[in-house]
């Protein structure tokens, strides 16, 4: 019998459901144990059913470690736990220095931080700050965040509260992802500034080094998680499709429009201090035990970065530096949107003629404007 036109779209989409639910499947798990299996998808009996032959789906396994080394949390099984990037030994090098050495915070510098928003006040600034929002919701849907766990549609950007905590599992991933897209916009930034400079034969006064330093950070935020967490296969593959999609979306944005790239920057940076934010919240909520755990220590690459002193090396203060990290760069991409694209000087890294120290852009949400800088 050949199938109708309306059995084909059914097929169809029980087709497009059980790729959805793989993707979510393989991204990542919510574990209510140490060791937590996802369910079967579907069975083999049933996609016969479906489609006239077994797909041969199956479900998927995640193991949650708690140990008390530096990788305390992972989704690898430990048998196959590995060092991402061991350090390399040779005859005559004892450590390589980071090249952007970090610049420290007070611990009332972060506590000071907290999640803003800055309305759009342009056509364009609308369009970044609505493709802003897509890309949030993709994230969500992607990870599968339960409507529960999300905070008030009304206030996406300030909210930190919801109804259900996120697990150690689902930050963790969120981490990941997040961050290793965080470290592209600066270095696309500063790829194109530093060949506009070598073009027009001028200098770029400060621009370069204070993007390439961003992207630097972000990638330490990214390293470090590594550390903690080896995401699999599918997560792996995920990340590549979306940098080179990401990539090359900012290339072309950044050439059409600096303007309007530094903004949607910006908007991506409060995502991020939100995030940070409604972790630090939880943890200190108690809902997050296994970070809270006396046994529990961060990898030794964040404690040398940061320059963590003792007693203060907890999954908690660690947030409190990524965090702080991510409202300096909400500061600076909000400012530098302000500012005229060509001619104008980084701020950050100027000598004013009063004397009085560059803006700190972590206590200015919104940016400043280019009357208070130039």
């Amino acid at each position: 019998m050949i199938p109708t036109q309306s059995q084909h779209k059914d097929t169809s989409l029980t087709l497009i459901n059980i790729l959805i639910a793989l993707l979510r499947a393989y991204i990542y798990s919510i574990p209510n144990s140490l060791l937590y299996f996802v369910p079967h998808v579907v069975s083999k009996s049933s996609t016969k059913a479906l489609l006239g032959y077994s797909a041969g789906l199956r479900g998927t396994t995640v193991c949650i470690q708690q140990r008390s080394n530096s990788r305390a949390f992972s989704t690898t099984p430990d048998r196959k736990l590995r060092d991402f990037f061991p350090v390399k030994e040779t005859e005559h090098i004892r450590q390589t220095l980071p090249a952007w050495p970090h610049h420290g915070y007070t611990e009332q510098e972060m506590l000071d931080v907290v999640p803003d928003h800055r309305p759009p006040q342009t056509t364009g600034e609308w369009v970044a700050w609505k493709f802003m929002r897509f890309c949030r919701w993709g994230m969500d849907f992607s990870t599968g965040m339960q409507k529960e766990q999300k905070v008030d549609k009304a206030n996406p950007t300030t909210a930190v509260t919801a109804l259900k905590p996120l697990t150690e599992a689902q930050w963790m991933i969120r981490f990941l992802f997040l961050e290793s897209i965080a470290g592209v916009p600066g270095m696309v930034a500063g790829m194109l500034r530093h060949l506009h400079s070598i073009r027009r034969l001028k200098r770029d006064n400060g621009w370069i080094e204070t993007l390439l330093e961003e992207s630097y950070n972000e990638r330490m935020h990214l390293l470090t998680f590594m550390k903690m967490c080896e995401p699999g296969w599918f997560m792996k593959s995920f990340i590549v499709v979306a940098q080179g999609v990401y990539f090359n979306s900012l290339f072309l944005s950044y050439l059409i429009s600096p303007k309007i790239t530094h903004r949607f920057v910006g908007y991506l940076e409060e995502e991020a201090v939100h995030t940070y934010t409604m972790c630090i919240k939880q943890i200190d909520e108690g809902q997050l035990p296994k970070w809270t755990d006396p046994n529990f220590k961060i990898p030794e690459i964040a404690v040398k970065y940061w320059q963590m002193p003792e007693g203060k090396r907890s999954m908690r203060d660690l947030i409190m530096y990524i965090r702080a990290d991510e409202a300096c760069h909400r500061g600076v991409n909000h400012t530098l949107s302000n500012l005229n694209q060509k001619d104008d000087p980084n701020p950050f890294v100027s000598e004013y003629k009063s004397g009085r120290a560059p803006p700190r852009p972590a206590i200015r949400p919104q940016g400043y404007e280019r009357a208070e800088v130039m």
